[in-house]
């Protein structure tokens, strides 16, 4: 900031009324943002995907502001559904659950759809909980499905996102 005002060819007090104002709309948009985020989000984009037997209708958070909402602020979520986060490139992803009311499991999963690992998640903490090794996509259903189909590490996903290799 203080580059771009020293470079205007204006009086310092015109600079700082520059500056205000661009610090009042950088402002504006965070509240925007977060007013965004008080709620749940319903209306993303769904894709089926499988695991074993077992059909899974997944809502996709493939942007940055719809990875970060996520699941916050649902206060259920049928058992068959989930939210599969898409990343641009594999890295390790590491998720927290703040304003987040469910219990959930978080599936890391490698490009191929192999489940890298399993993490159960409480409701509203801030602990980290992250992949074993870089993964491109995290699958985060009800605490307590995987377990409950005997799914574990190892397992694979099926759906059109996946490769086979």
């Amino acid at each position: 900031m203080t580059a771009f005002a020293l470079a205007l060819p204006f009086s310092a007090a015109t600079r700082r009324t520059v500056a205000a104002a661009l610090l009042t709309a950088a402002a504006g948009l965070q509240f925007t943002t977060a007013q965004a985020q008080d709620g749940p989000q319903l209306n993303l984009q769904r894709v089926e995907l499988t695991a074993g037997m077992h059909r899974i209708d997944a809502q996709v958070a493939a942007t940055p502001q719809e990875r970060q909402t996520g699941l916050m602020h649902r206060k259920e979520m049928p058992q068959h559904e989930g939210m599969l986060f898409v990343f641009e490139q594999p890295a390790q992803q590491c998720f927290w659950m703040k304003n987040t009311l469910l219990p959930l499991t978080a599936a890391f999963v490698d490009d191929d759809g192999t489940i890298v690992n399993l993490a159960d998640m409480k409701p509203q903490t801030l602990d980290s909980h992250c992949s074993a090794k870089p993964v491109r996509y995290v699958l985060e259903m009800n605490q307590g499905w995987f377990a409950k189909k005997n799914i574990k590490a190892g397992a694979k996903l099926g759906g059109a996102l996946f490769s086979r290799k």
